[in-house]
C-alpha cells in the first residue's frame, strides 16, 4: 500500500472511531441498510449479488464501491471503515482493492472473508509499463498481487460464471458459520445461484463456439478468465488496472497485432476511459464496441444484475468475434 492510502486508512480509522465515540455513524448509515438479519459489506458489486443471492432476506447487504465508481480505485471514508468494523462479515478480494485490505486486518480480522480462495486464482497476465519497479511496487501500485517474472495474478475471476458459482457455494458455508439457523436456506440459495450461473455458462460455451476471430482486444487486462473458460486469447491494451498506461511501442505492437490477426473489433469498457481503446482501434482501421467488466452497475449498464450483463456482453461479442 502507497504512503497516501496508507495515511488515509489511518486517518479514516482514527475518524471512524471518533464518530462511534460521539454516537454517530454506523453500520446502517454507512452501508444503507434496514439492519434486518445479518450485516454483510462487500468490496464491489459481483460480490455484493452473490452474497445478496446467497443470503436471501436473512442479510442485510451492501457494497463499499459505489455505483458508477472504478473498483479498483475505492478510497474509504470514515463511515465506510465504520461499516467494516460493525459488519457481521466482510466480502472481499484480498490484493484487489489495496484501499481494503488494510482496513480488513486492522477492523474485520475475524469477520473478513477473502473470495479469493474459492475462486481459485490462477491466471496471471503480463505487466506494462512502470519499468524499474520491483514486482512488490508494481503490485502495491496497481493493486495486484505480484505474481513474479514481470507478471501479476488476475483478479477478475467473477467474468467465469463457473468460478462466481464456487464462491456462492463457498460463502453459503461461511455465512452457515456465522448463523447456523440458516444453513439450510443458505444451502438452497447457493444452488440456486449456481444453477443460474451453469445455465449462463452454457449459454457463453455456446454462443461463442463458432467464432471466427479468437483473439480479444480490450481495454484492459480485465477478461482473461473468461477468455480461458471460452477458448479466446485476450490481449489487454493497458494492464490489470486500468490506470496503468501502454508506452507508443506497446500500442504500436498491439496495432500490429490487430491488423495481423484480423480483429475487427476493439473493445473499450464502461466506467473506464476509452480513449487508449479508441486510438488502437483508429490506428488499425477497426471498429469499437462496449464490453462490461461488471466490476459495478449504473444507469448505463446493458442490464439490471450480473446475469443480464453477462448476457448482454455475450451478445456483443458474438457480433465482434464474427461467431456464428
Amino acid at each position: 500500500m502507497n504512503t497516501w492510502t496508507t495515511r488515509a486508512v489511518t486517518a479514516a480509522t482514527a475518524s471512524a472511531a471518533a464518530l462511534a465515540l460521539a454516537g454517530c455513524g454506523g453500520s446502517d448509515d454507512a452501508a444503507g441498510g434496514s439492519g434486518a438479519g445479518l450485516t454483510v459489506v462487500a468490496g464491489f458489486y459481483p460480490l455484493e449479488w452473490a452474497a445478496q443471492r446467497v443470503g436471501g432476506d436473512r442479510l442485510d447487504v451492501s457494497s463499499l464501491t459505489p455505483p458508477g465508481a472504478e473498483a479498483h480505485d475505492l478510497e474509504l471514508a470514515p463511515q465506510d471503515v465504520a461499516a467494516v468494523a460493525e459488519a457481521d462479515l466482510l466480502v472481499y478480494l484480498e490484493g484487489f482493492q489495496p484501499a481494503l485490505d488494510e482496513v480488513a486486518t486492522t477492523e474485520a480480522a475475524a469477520t473478513a472473508w477473502d473470495a479469493g480462495q474459492a475462486a481459485d486464482l490462477t491466471l496471471t497476465a503480463e505487466e506494462h509499463g512502470h519499468e524499474g519497479e520491483t514486482a512488490e511496487e508494481h503490485a502495491e501500485h496497481a493493486g495486484e498481487e505480484p505474481a513474479g517474472d514481470g507478471e501479476a495474478l488476475d483478479p477478475h475471476f467473477w467474468l467465469d460464471p463457473v468460478r462466481l458459482a464456487s464462491v456462492g457455494d463457498a460463502l453459503a458455508e461461511r455465512l452457515a458459520e456465522a448463523d447456523p439457523d440458516g444453513a439450510a436456506g443458505y444451502e438452497q440459495n447457493a444452488a440456486a445461484l449456481r444453477a443460474d450461473l451453469e445455465a449462463l455458462d452454457a449459454e457463453i460455451q455456446a454462443g461463442l463456439a463458432g467464432c471466427a476471430v479468437d483473439t480479444l482486444v480490450t481495454g484492459h487486462e480485465a477478461f482473461g478468465y473468461l477468455a480461458d473458460r471460452y477458448g479466446l486469447e485476450v490481449v489487454g491494451i493497458s494492464g490489470l488496472s486500468p490506470s496503468q498506461e501502454p508506452d507508443p511501442a506497446q500500442l504500436a505492437e498491439i496495432t500490429a497485432l490487430v491488423r495481423e490477426r484480423g480483429v475487427t473489433t476493439v473493445y473499450t469498457e464502461t466506467l473506464v476511459d476509452p480513449a487508449v481503446a479508441e486510438t488502437v482501434a483508429t490506428e488499425a482501421g477497426v471498429r469499437t464496441a462496449v464490453l462490461d467488466p461488471v466490476e459495478g452497475l449504473t444507469d448505463e449498464s446493458a442490464g439490471s444484475d450480473y446475469l443480464e450483463v453477462m448476457r448482454a456482453n455475450l451478445a456483443t461479442l458474438q457480433e465482434g468475434q464474427s461467431c456464428s
